[in-house]
């Protein structure tokens, strides 16, 4: 990799901006294809090591997500850094009996997945792309704006350097400013929720299984974190999310373990404890002539599932690959193909999380009925649930 000051090239094939755990992904698969890059990245580079505290937000790593880190040499760093796999989930109703369980070994699999923090997989997908001569790192930095010619698109940085592309790539999050300064539409759906997310330790083991209890006001999940702590995901309507964070260390603890039916006993520890708001959203389009949407900056989902960071992951695979051996990666084909094959998961992927939201959220007896019955059938019926989880969880 070269820096900003020692980069005798202006012209590069694409241009990225945002360097964070997708559009670094992204990075690596290209420059390995043979293609030039240039990634653009506002905040300074952060340093990580095993002694850190934990971060509070984690991601729940597929099978696909894995093996496209592993193509770009970051897995094995993130193994062996603090990554915890666990071996089942466990979901079940706050307000029934119904319940569902997956286990990899019903699957013949070692594991589901991976609980990683968002800090530990960035420090892997940076330090992979550190490696690669055919990427040039502009850090700090930030885009200023852009014109797209016929033959290529011309960016101007904040620093005040200009440099062109074939293809400008927006992996630049949920306020994106490629796609605000493309004039791309984008639908929100506000949930009128956060997300609270601590740290917590417990009275008793995880068990390597992510655990998650869905409530009237939103899911909570445990997941377990290989120290033997537990990253919590706490959806809320706002005004409780607030609410929570306002109590005593204490209070918030009984709280907590309340709210989790005391599954693995008490809290005895809690760390930093922060929200955030939640909303989907669905660019349209993905792209344009010279311009493709990637990650968050073409969609965000509800944190139900975890799988936001996998769907960002599914989106640079499959951009990469449709730009695998095209001589002008800018032009409008290749980039159509690529939004063709991913609006469609990601559309389905969304209006099944807000599906699950709106169904645990409704306190007719008779939803709730249907709603117990159904997870019971579902989780009595292995090899359906087994082909849904593989499906899901890219096994």
């Amino acid at each position: 990799m070269t820096d900003k000051l020692s980069t005798e090239r202006k012209h590069f094939d694409v241009v990225i901006n945002g360097g964070g755990m997708v559009g670094a992904t992204l990075a690596c698969l290209l420059a390995k294809a043979g293609r030039t890059i240039a990634v653009i990245e506002f905040a300074k580079a952060t340093e990580f090591s095993a002694d850190s505290p934990y971060d509070l937000r984690v991601s729940a790593i597929s099978r696909a997500s894995q093996k496209a880190f592993t193509e770009i040499g970051a897995w094995q760093v993130m193994h062996e850094m603090r990554a915890s796999p666990y071996e089942s989930m466990e979901v079940w109703d706050a307000e029934g009996n119904g319940s569902v369980r997956f286990d990899a070994a019903e699957l013949g699999e070692p594991d589901i997945g991976h609980i990683i923090e968002n800090q530990v997989i960035q420090k892997a997908v940076s330090d992979a792309l550190k490696k690669l001569d055919k990427v040039t790192l502009f850090q700090p930095d930030s885009l200023d704006s852009f014109t797209v010619n016929d033959d290529s698109v011309e960016i101007c940085l904040q620093s005040g350097g200009v440099i062109t592309a074939n293809l400008l790539v927006g992996a630049d999050g949920a306020n994106s400013s490629v796609r605000e300064l493309a004039g791309i539409d984008i639908e929100f759906d506000d949930y009128a929720q956060s997300g609270l997310v601590t740290v917590v330790n417990t009275e008793l083991h995880h068990q390597y299984t992510a655990w998650q209890r869905f409530q009237k006001t939103g899911p909570l999940a445990f997941l377990p974190l290989s120290d033997g702590s537990c990253s919590i995901v706490w959806t809320l309507p706002s005004d409780r999310a607030d609410y929570f964070l306002s109590l005593s260390k204490n209070d918030f603890k009984k709280a907590l373990a309340e709210a989790f039916d005391h599954k693995l006993g008490n809290i005895t520890k809690v760390g930093k404890r922060a929200a955030f708001p939640l909303r989907g959203s669905q660019a349209k389009p993905y792209v344009m002539e010279r311009i493709a949407l990637v990650g968050d900056a073409a969609h965000t989902i509800h944190p139900l599932a975890g799988q936001g960071v996998n769907l960002g992951i599914k989106d640079v695979v499959e951009l990469a690959k449709q730009l695998d051996g095209v001589v002008d990666v800018g032009k409008i084909k290749a980039l159509r193909r690529y939004e063709r094959a991913r609006r469609g998961d990601n559309v389905i992927t969304m209006r099944a999380m807000e599906g699950f939201r709106l169904l645990f959220g409704h306190s007719a007896n008779s939803v709730k009925s249907i709603r117990n019955f159904g997870m019971n059938m579902f989780n009595q019926l292995p090899l359906v649930k087994n082909e849904v989880i593989r499906k899901a969880l890219g096994l």
